[in-house]
């Protein structure tokens, strides 16, 4: 895979944009800042960072008394629903080489769910969160005292087919059920892929998407086994008791962690540096540019952050909604990307030519506070301003 550096003499110094995160809004312990903004076919990179990446009265196992580290360029997060992308990404792929269609039927990939409300959801509607399941649910079971079970595959597969909301029963329309956003349709997703695939999951993504796009993005499994110095890059999240407290180079999502421990499913389990992220936004505009033809066509990646009705939601990915955008007041009104629950987000400006990362750990040492809310829209609005000086 490519290297994440870039000489700090050729990048934009996104530094103070870290800093109003960390420093201003106190949103995070830390945060990596990243952009990419393309002019023909020159980009020019821009990053900063700031914090440090746990709070010292919260340290990690083995960390206590320890100065933790200053936020840096090569700080791993855990990227949370940042992954949904790249799995929507490698189902287009795979429908590219005819593994299978984007509207073919769930139980026809899956046999072991046909007997599933959602079996003849296509898998498109999945992707687009318009299969009519539910946000969320816990899948996993919980011990005497309180920590996270393991779970099998089938059985938490079986439930996320069956949660169907109420007034989305039967076949979906052909533009599906009204949007809601679904973990649950992302994990079906993910399963149809390394189905198909031939694989699991994190190889199919590495196969089709990461690999070829040079991106150092992975499970944290696949990234300790291929960096000695993994667990001393990645950053913290919540402390968390049912998971034995601080949670440090482990995926924070629970249904994740129970169903693919050190792996990942198709809604969470990727972690990467912010300029790996951007690595990714450049890509995609270079695909919608028509530049990348022999890994995505312009059309095969357009169904993917096409519009569609009902909501902001596309397949793999959200667009702007809302008075105050969590993308900023000004990035375009084409803009598209995805939010991650740890502080994690990528926002693309198709018109602009622009890609925007910030990467926090904003729940550390726990989830409560909102101030991510008012530190997103800020700080995307000074690397815009940043990069366009």
């Amino acid at each position: 895979m490519e290297s994440t550096s870039i000489p700090r003499r050729h990048l934009v110094d996104l530094t103070p944009v870290a800093e109003l995160v960390v420093q201003e809004h106190r949103a995070a312990p830390c945060a990596c800042v990243a952009a990419a903004a393309r002019t023909g076919k020159t980009v020019q990179y821009g990053f900063g960072a700031a914090g440090r990446l746990w709070f010292e009265e919260n340290p990690p196992a083995g960390m206590r008394g320890t100065r933790p580290p200053a936020a840096a360029a090569e700080a791993i997060f855990d990227l949370a629903s940042v992954t949904k992308p790249l799995t929507a990404l490698a189902f287009a792929r795979l429908a590219r080489a005819g593994a299978l269609r984007l509207d073919e039927p769930l139980g026809d990939v899956l046999p072991e769910l046909a007997d599933t409300p959602s079996a003849r959801a296509p898998l498109e509607l999945l992707a687009a969160h318009r299969a009519g399941l539910e946000a969320h649910r816990l899948l996993y079971p919980i011990g005497d005292g309180g920590e996270v079970g393991r779970v099998e595959l089938l059985d938490a597969l079986r439930v996320c087919a069956s949660a169907r909301r109420e007034g989305c029963a039967g076949e979906p329309p052909p533009e599906g059920f009204p949007p809601v956003y679904s973990d649950l349709g992302y994990l079906l997703l993910g399963a149809a892929i390394a189905r198909r695939g031939g694989a699991a999951l994190e190889v199919i993504v590495e196969r089709e998407v990461t690999g070829p796009l040079g991106l150092e993005i992975a499970p944290a499994g696949v990234l300790r086994r291929r960096d000695p110095r993994f667990d001393e890059r990645v950053v913290p999240t919540e402390d968390a008791a049912p998971r034995g407290g601080v949670i440090r180079g482990a995926v924070h999502d629970d249904n994740t962690w129970a169903i693919a421990q050190d792996g990942m499913a198709g809604h969470a389990g990727l972690f990467g540096d912010a300029m790996s992220v951007a690595r990714l936004g450049v890509a995609l505009l270079e695909t919608l540019a028509g530049e990348r033809a022999a890994w995505l066509s312009r059309d095969e990646l357009w169904q993917l952050v096409k519009p569609r009705p009902g909501g902001s939601l596309r397949a793999g990915f959200d667009g702007r909604s809302g008075e105050r955008p969590s993308s900023g007041s000004r990035l375009g009104a084409r803009t598209f990307g995805h939010l991650g629950f740890t502080g994690t987000s990528l926002w693309i400006d198709p018109d602009a030519e622009l890609a925007g990362v910030l990467l926090t750990n904003r729940v550390h040492p726990t989830r409560t506070s909102d101030a991510i809310r008012r530190a997103r829209p800020a700080a995307y609005d000074a690397l815009v301003d940043a990069m366009r000086a």
